[in-house]
């Protein structure tokens, strides 16, 4: 009953021909029953499973595994399998590189979940889909999948670390935070990457010693260099971030994760865009390459954004970030708002278009109300030589005056070189 091409295992629209065909069939004596079908399901799930092992031990492409992933998702669900056995396994190795391979499954049921295979047929399709919708619909497909009560204590791990990165890119840092600490003290699986997301929210409340003393303890798997360049970048030490990125990107390349590849170089092309426009175009390039075939939507709009930094002074920015924006919107990844705006604001500072700049730091003032990347509100000053208007609640790792001078370095140096 098993092929051997796992790609062409018991294609889903020959089983269903055959399971119609076999259950409309009420005279011949050998009919299947319910039963003869939860059982043969049952079987070939364990055999389906027997490959994914093997695949997942020898380490051969991804697309073996998400195959397998995918036929074993529509014979549990269609059969209403209980026990899912090596598909938790292997919807963490699934998320674990963020690639998004396809997981579409024919559409069976209607409603919420009410077994265990369709919470997580569910739990993996909101994962993949909220790179094409927007993150409160994340937030709505989780909750609902979470309130089932049909996932395994390892699901909803999965499941609550999903939804607080997506409350995280709707600005709802309190439930973000809230998440992340629910997983990170669980301790399981994804407690390295929630111990992660715990930092990067320290950084954009603008703590950043909090988010520098927890690099240490996060490793490969809390990703430490990613964190550790966002930390720099963001007070303009360009060559300690592009240190780190590109470490991260080595040790990325080293462990064949091709997702959090491109995340890296994304973030190399964003480090050098302040400081090396040449550079940065050629690392920009690079990363576009990366993303293509990778459903990276949030990091495909960072790199656009990325590109308004490197072209800042130049014709034509303000039209692009209108657009930019515009798709930002549609994506409901309002967090990227404040790039967009960040790199507005180093382009009227390259310009001394005084009242232009004004007016990006009143929005920028507006995106940061909240109090995650009100930093950005900080620098865009520094960028203008300007004071800050009151208190801030930003905490540097370096000096205050130190930050203001090396940004100040950047947009004089852009500036010289627009011949401005």
């Amino acid at each position: 009953m098993i092929s051997e091409n796992v790609y062409g295992l018991w294609p889903y629209h020959l089983h269903r021909a055959i399971r119609t065909a076999v259950r409309e069939d009420t005279h011949s004596e050998d009919r299947w029953t319910d039963t003869d079908w939860y059982q043969a399901a049952t079987r070939a799930l364990g055999a389906l499973g027997e490959q994914w092992t093997a695949a997942a031990t020898l380490g051969p492409s991804r697309l073996l595994l998400v195959a397998c992933l995918r036929q074993g998702l529509r014979l549990a669900r269609d059969h209403r399998l209980a026990d899912l056995g090596w598909l938790t396994a292997a919807a963490y190795t699934y998320t674990d590189d963020s690639v998004w391979e396809p997981l579409t499954l024919p559409a069976d049921t209607t409603g919420a979940p009410d077994t265990p295979a369709d919470a997580l047929a569910e739990l993996l399709t909101a994962i993949t889909r909220r790179q094409h919708e927007h993150r409160q619909r994340t937030v709505e497909r989780l909750s609902e999948v979470l309130d089932s009560g049909l996932l395994s204590a390892d699901l909803v791990e999965l499941a609550l670390y999903y939804r607080a990165k997506a409350y995280k890119d709707l600005d709802q840092g309190a439930a973000a935070r809230a998440g992340m600490r629910q997983v990170a003290d669980a301790g399981g699986r994804l407690a390295p990457k929630a111990r992660r997301g715990l930092a990067n929210l320290a950084r954009l409340a603008g703590d950043f010693p909090t988010a520098l003393a927890a690099v240490p303890t996060l490793g490969w798997k809390g990703r430490h260099h990613r964190v550790l360049g966002d930390i720099h970048w963001s007070h303009a030490a360009t060559d300690q971030a592009v240190a780190a990125f590109e470490a991260g990107r080595a040790e990325a390349e080293e462990h064949g994760a091709v997702g959090e590849r491109a995340m890296m170089q994304v973030r190399l092309a964003l480090a050098l865009s302040f400081a090396d426009p040449d550079r940065a175009a050629a690392e920009l390039s690079l990363a576009h390459q990366l993303l293509e075939g990778l459903d990276q939507r949030s990091n495909a709009l960072l790199a656009q954004a990325v590109a308004l930094i490197k072209d800042a002074g130049t014709d034509g920015i303000i039209d692009r970030a209108r657009s930019l924006n515009t798709d930002i919107t549609g994506a409901g990844l309002p967090f990227l708002h404040r790039f967009v705006e960040l790199a507005v604001a180093f382009h009227h500072a390259v310009r001394e278009e005084d009242q232009e700049l004004a007016a990006t730091i009143g929005r920028l003032h507006e995106l940061t109300a909240t109090g995650d990347f009100a930093y950005f509100t900080d620098i865009a000053h520094y960028m203008a030589g300007l004071p800050l208007p009151g208190p801030t609640t930003t905490q540097w790792i370096d000096s205050p005056d130190a930050v203001r001078a090396r940004w100040q370095h950047l947009v004089h140096t852009r500036r010289t070189r627009t011949g401005r």
